[in-house]
């Protein structure tokens, strides 16, 4: 399986944790979770980190079968709409920048 995840690396505006989440998963996830191929879609907001670490408020993961499906994805006009929610939720609510990575994900399940 292949993950990409997308990190929000900044900050939330002070005071506003409750309305940047509620923005993001009526805004943007519908958007997220219509992207052609996607498995799963993993949104996490953070609530601790360690002293000295980088402050990630959320990490988007959206899981495909295949690199092919990401690549569809990305091409496919639901990104550009995706694209657009999310700018509009960042621009009221978020300080900082967006970078992605693309993994290959192994599962194992604990007895």
């Amino acid at each position: 399986m292949i993950t990409r995840y997308a990190l929000f690396e900044g900050q939330v505006h002070p005071g506003q944790n409750a309305a940047f989440r509620e923005a993001v998963l009526t805004e943007i996830l519908p958007k997220w979770k219509a992207f052609p191929g996607a498995l799963a879609v993993r949104v996490t907001f953070a609530e601790s980190r360690d002293d000295g670490a980088p402050e990630f408020p959320m990490i988007l993961a959206i899981s495909y079968p295949d690199l092919a499906s990401v690549d569809a994805a990305l091409a496919s006009p639901v990104r550009s709409e995706a694209r657009a929610a999310t700018e509009s939720v960042l621009a009221r609510f978020f300080t900082g920048r967006i970078h992605h990575h693309v993994t290959t994900a192994h599962d194992f399940e604990l007895a």
